[in-house]
C-alpha cells in the first residue's frame, strides 16, 4: 500500500523522534574502543593531525570528506569522539529522514538497529555516513528528483568511493527521454570515477581483489537483504506503490539476488559485502510495510514477528558472529567520565 494508506504518521515533527536520534547520536558517536576496527580510525586521525587541511587532502589519508571531519575533529581537540559524533550525526539524519518516510516509521527505525545501526554505523564509520546520505538519495530518486540523487550519491562518495555504483541507477530505471538521461548519468559516472576513484583503483584491487579479503559473515549479510528483497518481489503487487516508487525498488530487488552469484563467482567477498550495504536500506523499505499487507492476518501480529526477527537477527550476531566481541562489553567516553567524577 502507499504510506497515506498506512496512515504515516508525521514523526519527524514529533519530540520523541528527534529524541531517540539524539540517543542513537551519541551511543554510536561517542562509543569507545568499540568496532573491529577502532584502531585503523585512531591512525586516520593521527594521521591528519598537526598538518593542514590541503595537506592532509593531498596526502591521500583517505576520502576527502571523512579527511576533512578528521582534520576538523583534530584541530578544535575533540579526538575520534568528534569524529565518531559528526559522522554519527549524518548518518542518523538520512537514516531518520528514510525512516520517517515509511508507513511505519518507528518499526522501520526498529528494523535497523541491529544491524545498520548497531554493527554498520559502530564497525564501519566512513561507508556508515555514506549510507545514510544514500538513503537521501533513494527517497530523491523514488520522486523522479535525479539532479538531488545524483548530488546525495556523490556527496556520500567523499565519505567512501564505493558509492559511486549507485549512479548506475538512474540509468536503469531511466524510460522516455533515454537520449539525454543515459548521458547525463553516464557522464556523471565517468566524472565521478576521474574525480574519486582513478587515483584509488589500484589500491581498492591489492586491498579488495589482489589479497581476497575474505568479509566475515558476508553471505549471511546478503541473505538478510535477500529475504526482503524475495517478499517484496513475491508480492509486490500487494504493496500498491507508485510507478517510480515501484520501479525503484523492484530493481534494488533484484540487484539483491544478483549479488549471490557474484558473491560465489567473485574473488573477494569482501568487495561484495561492501557493495550490498548499500541495499540495506531494502530491508527498512519491505520489512515496515508487510505488517500492512496481513499476511498473517492482523496488523500487530505482523507487527510483533517483524519486531521478534529483528531481536533474533540481533541475538545471533551478539552470539554467534565472529568479530561480535569488539563490540561487547559496550563502553563510552561519558561512562568514562563519569566513573572519573
Amino acid at each position: 500500500m502507499a504510506s497515506s494508506q498506512y496512515g504515516q504518521r508525521k514523526v519527524a515533527k514529533t519530540p520523541a523522534w528527534w529524541a531517540i536520534g539524539a540517543f542513537f547520536t551519541a551511543l554510536v558517536g561517542l562509543r569507545h574502543e568499540v568496532g573491529a576496527d577502532w584502531g585503523t580510525y585512531l591512525r586516520h586521525l593521527t594521521e591528519v593531525l598537526g598538518v593542514s587541511l590541503g595537506a592532509a587532502l593531498s596526502e591521500g589519508h583517505g576520502d576527502p570528506a571523512y579527511v576533512f571531519v578528521n582534520w576538523l575533529a583534530g584541530i578544535l581537540g575533540w579526538g575520534v569522539y568528534g569524529t565518531n559524533t559528526i559522522c554519527a550525526l549524518l548518518f542518523m539524519s538520512g537514516l531518520l529522514f528514510f525512516c520517517a518516510k515509511q508507513p511505519n516509521p518507528w518499526l522501520a527505525l526498529a528494523v535497523s538497529v541491529p544491524y545498520l545501526v548497531i554493527v554498520v554505523a559502530m564497525g564501519y564509520t566512513r561507508q556508515s555516513v555514506a549510507i545514510g546520505l544514500s538513503m537521501f538519495a533513494l527517497i530523491a530518486l523514488s520522486h523522479g528528483q535525479m539532479y538531488k540523487f545524483a548530488f546525495w550519491v556523490l556527496l556520500a562518495a567523499l565519505f567512501h568511493k564505493t558509492a559511486v555504483v549507485l549512479l548506475i541507477l538512474p540509468i536503469l530505471l531511466s524510460s522516455g527521454a533515454w537520449w539525454w538521461r543515459v548521458p547525463l548519468m553516464g557522464g556523471l559516472l565517468l566524472l565521478a570515477y576521474k574525480a574519486l576513484l582513478q587515483d584509488s583503483v589500484e589500491s581498492l584491487e591489492n586491498e579488495y581483489l589482489v589479497a581476497q579479503y575474505a568479509s566475515s559473515g558476508a553471505a549471511i549479510r546478503i541473505a538478510m537483504n535477500a529475504l526482503p528483497a524475495v517478499v517484496f518481489l513475491i508480492f509486490i503487487n500487494r504493496f500498491r506503490l507508485n510507478r517510480v516508487t515501484r520501479k525503484v525498488w523492484w530493481l534494488l530487488a533484484w540487484a539483491v539476488l544478483l549479488a549471490i552469484p557474484v558473491l560465489v563467482a567473485s574473488p573477494s567477498s569482501t568487495a561484495v559485502d561492501r557493495i550490498s550495504l548499500y541495499l540495506i536500506p531494502l530491508q527498512i523499505f519491505v520489512w515496515s510495510r508487510v505488517p500492512g499487507l496481513r499476511l498473517v492476518g492482523n496488523v500487530n501480529i505482523g507487527k510483533l514477528l517483524v519486531l521478534s526477527y529483528s531481536a533474533s537477527v540481533l541475538f545471533v550476531w551478539l552470539i554467534f558472529a565472529d568479530n561480535s566481541l569488539y563490540w561487547h562489553p559496550y563502553n563510552s567516553i561519558l561512562l568514562i567520565w563519569l566513573s572519573a567524577m
